[in-house]
């Protein structure tokens, strides 16, 4: 019997917009990515204060390649323009066919909507301040929020009281809207009037790259579809799950539907 070819791993680029975001994000960021594949290349970009002062330490902490761009003119930055003609470079040269760009700045949404367009895969590791067209540029956006700084008091070596006790409050889970216009959308395609949990949760992350079940309270999307009283959940052979409408919102889509034919 002949031995298994080995699955290629998928070549990871972690390109950082030093200039725009915080060292912290660094270590958040090269999580994120472990789970799309080996990281082939790690470039940090920026102007001589910023890597040489702010991001020195977390750089060579991390082994990146720093990639200093001096401005040529004040007020002008050249990192951004190097960033992305370096993220075309390696796409090109087959080096990377996974993109993680590290920035929160909305300028590099047209480098995503590029390298996508060529075939990558690109994610965008930002903060909270990170706009929509940026986020939508990418495949999947993940948030980074910074520690809880400790307050004054302790910061300053002044001792506290401790806090009481508080009954822990249970986190409010929603049911968003679109979750089931999804389902409704998707389901219409199929024989059986229902769609797989992993097409369902391709499609959100396509439709929203910053969607996350736990943004409304759920441990997992499995967890929140079973708070929809329009939904049917169902576990098949195998292990996995469907998802369809209910009898109930069936019939009344077909009460609906009858009711525009005969023109009511």
């Amino acid at each position: 019997m002949s031995a298994p070819v080995p699955v290629a791993e998928s070549r990871v680029a972690v390109l950082v917009d030093c200039d725009n975001t915080t060292p912290e994000i660094l270590e958040y960021a090269l999580r994120v990515v472990a789970q799309f594949g080996r990281v082939v290349l790690r470039r940090g970009y920026g102007n001589q204060s910023t890597l040489g002062k702010t991001w020195q330490d977390a750089l060579v902490r991390q082994a990146f390649t720093p990639c200093l761009q001096y401005q040529y003119a004040a007020g002008k930055n050249t990192a951004d323009i190097a960033l992305a003609l370096d993220a075309l470079e390696a796409m090109f040269d087959h080096r990377a066919d996974k993109f993680c760009l590290v920035t929160s700045d909305s300028d590099f949404a047209y480098l995503c909507r590029k390298l996508r367009e060529r075939g990558a895969t690109v994610c965008i590791v930002g903060e909270a301040k990170t706009p929509e067209a940026l986020r939508n540029a990418s495949d999947q956006f993940f948030e980074w929020r910074p520690a809880p700084t400790p307050d004054a008091e302790t910061a300053a070596g002044v001792p506290t009281l401790p806090k009481p006790d508080l009954p822990k409050q249970p986190s409010i889970k929603r049911r968003p809207r679109f979750v089931l216009e999804a389902i409704t959308l998707l389901a219409s395609n199929t024989s059986e009037g229902r769609v797989h949990l992993s097409a369902l949760g391709q499609y959100l992350k396509r439709t929203d790259p910053s969607f996350s079940p736990a943004s409304y309270g759920h441990s997992g999307l499995v967890d929140m579809l079973k708070t929809y009283d329009l939904l049917a959940l169902k576990r098949e052979t195998g292990g996995h799950y469907t998802v369809g409408l209910s009898e109930m919102r069936l019939s009344e889509n077909a009460a609906t539907g009858a009711s525009s034919a005969n023109g009511n």
